[in-house]
């Protein structure tokens, strides 16, 4: 029988088979108003660029041609507690940090050392001591101690993420590679199912985003406009308008790409300053789309790692150790810099060349698992993160 449900699976995956190469959004359903959305920047975030420390005496000198401004100059440093700031172009972060709803955490990282991608984003979504501990990933570990029969995940685009496999139930979704229907087809549809509940609104749903396809095909961007860092808006925009549903999903994975900044990095303008422009404009997306839902989140920022305190001979950084955090939201109690701050002076850095890392990232995870969904004490040790048990979770990152 040809339903109304497989009608609109088959129109979605018409009009939307480019968003198969969008940033990638994976969703899990969890009983409660409390709202957990990670989001893993892809490729090591310069931690430096995007908190610089910019009280410590040796910045500029560790830095140099990549050090930014002072506070107070045009394009300088977003001040936050008098020795650490934000990119300028984090703004929309820093003005919830004054809202005391951002949470920024410096020289952090996961147990691993060696710098190569693949392991250590192995290491931060497996969630133990090293590359291929785990077939599973942590979060999904976390929610298969929540589940009361209706926990089920959902991921939408090509894969589920590592943080997300295991036992809890996971679906995925994608839309299938067809060709675009006709204008007068599509118009005729729309007429024919503007007025049924289900169809009616996820039908002009799609017909929106077809639209913007189109307008990024027009712009001469073709299918690759969509690879970029613009795309991440949208995925966070609608991670924001699930999680809000009364009857949608509690926990939500997002990934953005691009922070594999080896060349041509830039200051407060160039390459990774864009990256920074479009974090921003997720954040703000999610933020808006979550509406009354955001004073129950919590919001993750975290890399695999972070990249070198100099750059390298291409205007670059390279891979590096310790990185930076954040945590965002209305359950977040911000307004504050973490930091036991290792120092630049190069006795101070990890081999030389790295920010030193002084708290297991493991730690901001195992307080938000346990202050803000309730996941058991007993459990964040075994199974949620095996081999962890001088990992202590963080206190007071989340409101009372």
């Amino acid at each position: 029988m040809f339903s109304r449900r497989r009608l609109l699976q088959g129109v979605a995956g018409g009009i939307s088979a480019a968003a198969m190469l969008q940033p990638t959004l994976s969703l899990a359903r969890l009983e409660g108003e409390r709202r957990l959305a990670i989001i893993i920047l892809r490729g090591g975030l310069d931690g430096l660029a995007a908190l610089p420390p910019h009280g410590d005496p040796r910045y500029r000198r560790a830095r140099g041609e990549l050090a930014l401004d002072a506070p107070g100059r045009e394009g300088g440093i977003l001040d936050l507690d008098g020795f650490f700031g934000l990119h300028p172009n984090l703004a929309p972060l820093h003005s919830l940090y004054r809202q005391r709803e951002l949470l920024a955490i410096h020289a952090t990282a996961m147990p691993y050392r060696a710098r190569s991608h693949f392991d250590a984003q192995d290491v931060l979504e497996n969630g133990t001591n090293r590359p291929g501990g785990a077939r599973d990933g942590w979060l999904n570990r976390a929610l298969g101690t929540l589940e009361r029969g209706n926990g089920t995940g959902l991921a939408l685009g090509r894969s589920v993420p590592l943080i997300l496999r295991g036992r809890a139930r996971v679906a995925s979704w994608s839309p299938n590679v067809l060709p675009m229907p006709e204008p007068t087809l599509m118009a005729q549809i729309e007429e024919r199912w503007r007025h049924d509940p289900l169809l009616g609104p996820n039908l002009r749903e799609g017909l929106r985003m077809r639209a913007l396809d189109q307008k990024e095909m027009a712009g001469g961007r073709g299918l690759r406009g969509l690879y970029g860092p613009r795309g991440f808006a949208t995925f966070a925009e609608k991670a924001g308008q699930m999680l809000s549903e009364d009857e949608g999903p509690r926990v939500a994975v997002m990934e953005m790409g691009g922070w594999d900044t080896h060349a041509n990095q830039g200051r407060e303008a160039g390459r990774l300053a864009k990256q920074f422009t479009a974090l921003s404009d997720g954040v703000s997306k999610l933020n808006a789309a979550l509406g009354p839902a955001w004073r129950n989140t919590v919001i993750i920022v975290v890399s695999e790692f972070g990249r070198t305190i100099s750059g390298n001979g291409t205007g670059g950084t390279d891979h590096g150790v310790a990185g930076a955090a954040f945590l965002f939201g209305g359950a977040v109690d911000g307004g504050r810099v973490l930091a036991d701050w290792p120092g630049l002076k190069r006795r101070q850095l990890y081999e030389g060349r790295d920010l030193r890392p002084t708290l297991d990232t493991r730690a901001i995870f195992k307080a938000v698992l346990r202050d803000h969904l309730g996941v058991d004490v007993a459990a964040l040790e075994k199974p949620v993160f095996p081999e962890s048990a001088a990992v202590e979770p963080l206190g007071g990152l989340i409101k009372v």
